[in-house]
């Protein structure tokens, strides 16, 4: 009987695989995207001079979705907003909807965001004020952990609140928008100008036409890199989560602390667990994106006003953030890092030697054992490779120095330390023997 079970569980899964629906490529999403939002006629399509026309003549305000549509990332929560879920679609229909689904024109004034996302919101007015933003991601394997159906109603819910109390509150959303961009818009960033227009050819390789908003960051830390300019910490170091101040906030909520770290900036601050942030630097926040925005645009050293409420009272905190706060962060999770890698380690990914490995070789805790991963094998992400480095090699000095470094320490110290054409000395083990090599600097 178990035996006959068995064989028809098999026989069901191999004519299941059978009739599976082949993979969708990334062109054919793309333009199954545009046919299926734009047949709904509920989502404005990569128009924003029709969105904002119709937010001003309707007086409603406007949500602004901007997605990246070949990304797997947060894939399954966009479905959820742009086919209107039943927990927000009461909601969605008193916004007018804009969905943005490719960096090429986006005015980079205007939508200041973090690039490494694949999916990013917008609650706007008319006059394109910035009643806030939503959207964040971590280093962690679930991209979409931080962010979640329950929390983006909540943020639609304090937009519409907002929205109804304009103008008269505008003058507390003035610094939700940012400086003037170094450009208009992605495309006119000199490494983008040579292969992109401010459109997509749908009738061609659309995916490829397209400018992922990674590539702005890109194309910015590359325009520094070819002046021979160091990168400033908030450009090494983007959008950095409040975990780096030591806040862990609820993305169920609106920015609510769910835990605080002890001896971090937020529990020398105050901060408990429960406290609902009410303002930070004097900008309302209604999301964990709101928080990131305060901490990309502040000043370091810094001190931040937090207005907050907890078991029903308003209190008042300050977060001070010292001069170096950002290195605490860890960036080699971000799509961008591999542009810093060709750069800063030649196109190594370097991960901390894990511990049994650091025991078998005899190497201390406080010494440096960074494992070589991967080694870049084509164009400039083979420089490395090019200079000797092998596929688990164990790096343990680095610029004449065994101090413990992370990959992100070594992306600050390539990119800001040194300058492109240089060669930093670097000892490996290599099967238990000592190597000198050199890193270029690209």
């Amino acid at each position: 009987m178990f035996r006959a079970l068995s064989t028809l569980v098999l026989s069901l899964t191999v004519i299941s695989s059978l009739f599976a629906a082949p993979p969708v490529d990334r062109d054919t999403k793309v333009r199954n995207d545009r046919a299926e939002v734009t047949e709904s006629g509920f989502w404005i399509y990569d128009d924003l001079d029709k969105g904002l026309a119709l937010a001003k003549q309707t007086g409603k305000p406007l949500l602004v979705v901007v997605r990246c549509i070949p990304c797997d990332s947060c894939e399954g929560f966009d479905a959820r907003v742009v086919d209107r879920d039943p927990e927000i679609g009461d909601l969605l229909n008193k916004f007018v909807c804009l969905r943005i689904v490719k960096g090429n024109g986006l005015d980079l004034s205007l939508f200041q965001f973090d690039y490494d996302l694949s999916f990013a919101a917008f609650f706007m007015n008319a006059d394109k004020t910035i009643y806030g933003r939503f959207g964040t991601r971590t280093k962690g394997e679930d991209k979409a952990s931080e962010i979640t159906i329950e929390g983006f109603r909540k943020a639609l819910a304090t937009a519409l609140d907002w929205h109804a109390q304009y103008p008269l509150n505008k003058a507390g959303f003035a610094a939700k928008t940012g400086p003037q961009a170094r450009f208009k818009t992605p495309e006119e960033y000199p490494s983008l100008k040579v292969k992109y227009t401010s459109e997509l050819d749908y009738e061609g390789k659309v995916a490829q036409s397209c400018i992922h908003c990674h590539q702005v960051r890109d194309a910015h830390r590359r325009v520094l890199r070819e002046a021979n300019e160091p990168l400033p910490e908030e450009v090494l170091y983007p959008f950095p989560m409040p975990d780096v101040v030591g806040l862990k906030l609820n993305p169920s909520e609106l920015a609510t602390v769910k835990e605080v770290a002890a001896d971090s900036q937020a529990a020398k601050a105050g901060f408990k667990a429960g406290d609902k942030i009410l303002s930070l630097a004097g900008q309302p926040m209604l999301s964990i994106a709101d928080v990131q925005w305060v901490l990309q645009s502040s000043q370091a050293p810094a001190k931040l006003v937090a207005k907050i409420e907890r078991a029903g009272q308003p209190r008042e905190l300050t977060l001070e953030l010292a001069q170096h706060w950002r290195r605490a962060d860890d960036i080699s999770w971000r799509p961008t890092s591999w542009e810093l890698r060709r750069m800063a380690t030649g196109g190594l990914k370097l991960d901390p030697l894990d511990a049994e490995t650091r025991q078998k070789l005899g190497l201390a805790n406080d010494k440096l054992a960074l494992h070589v991963k991967h080694v870049g094998q084509y164009g400039e992400h083979a420089a490395a490779k090019n200079a000797g480095f092998l596929k688990d090699d164990i790096l343990v000095r680095f610029d004449g120095s065994d101090t413990p470094l992370t990959e992100t320490d070594i992306f600050r110290i390539g990119m800001n330390e040194h300058r492109r054409g240089d060669k930093i000395p670097v000892t490996v083990l290599r099967s238990g023997k000592e190597v000198q090599l050199k890193m270029p600097l690209q």
